[in-house]
């Protein structure tokens, strides 16, 4: 990414959003996890303005933790606060690596899951629909709460798409400040 995009200027106002509620990290501190399937030059490109936005230096007291979707684990899932998911559209769907996530972590998460922030990005060769149906329809059978706009791109991501991850990133970790 070229540059970082300033908050004032994406549009995104950190007064306005919501707290995430109490930390499962203790002393003022909540996590991030970001759960990625990376296989492409494009979705790595996604990756890092989400990462970006995520920890730009006005977000404070959140800490982002990265994890590959295979190795992710439910362990992961319970100690975060709240989730950014990135996956490609493969065949219809999302990755395989990413439905393998959901399905390791869905029982041992459910419960205690419940109404926690996410967000989530796709990129497509051509159409993201069933990636999209098919992760809306799992977070919602774990009850987590949807705090962003999702990123769907088709094709090569340019500056605006790029600029939309970032503000993905910034917007679901501001939501994880304390007020």
């Amino acid at each position: 990414m070229a540059g970082k995009v300033p908050l004032g200027g994406s549009g995104l106002r950190l007064g306005r959003l919501r707290s995430a509620g109490p930390s499962r990290q203790g002393a003022g501190v909540t996590t991030l996890l970001i759960v990625h399937h990376t296989p492409s030059p494009n979705c790595q490109a996604m990756l890092e303005a989400v990462i970006s936005g995520a920890t730009t230096p006005e977000i404070e007291n959140v800490r982002v933790e990265r994890r590959a979707a295979l190795s992710a684990t439910a362990s992961d899932v319970l100690a975060a606060d709240g989730y950014l998911l990135g996956t490609p559209a493969n065949l219809g769907y999302m990755s395989g690596a990413l439905k393998h996530f959901f399905d390791q972590v869905y029982y041992p998460c459910l419960d205690e899951t419940r109404g926690r922030p996410f967000g989530y990005y796709v990129h497509g060769g051509n159409d993201v629909t069933g990636a999209v149906r098919g992760i809306e329809s799992i977070t919602t059978g774990l009850g987590w709460r949807r705090t962003a706009e999702a990123v769907t791109v088709t094709g090569e991501p340019d500056r605006a798409d790029i600029e939309s991850c970032w503000e993905l990133g910034a917007t679901v970790a501001a939501g994880l400040m304390e007020s």
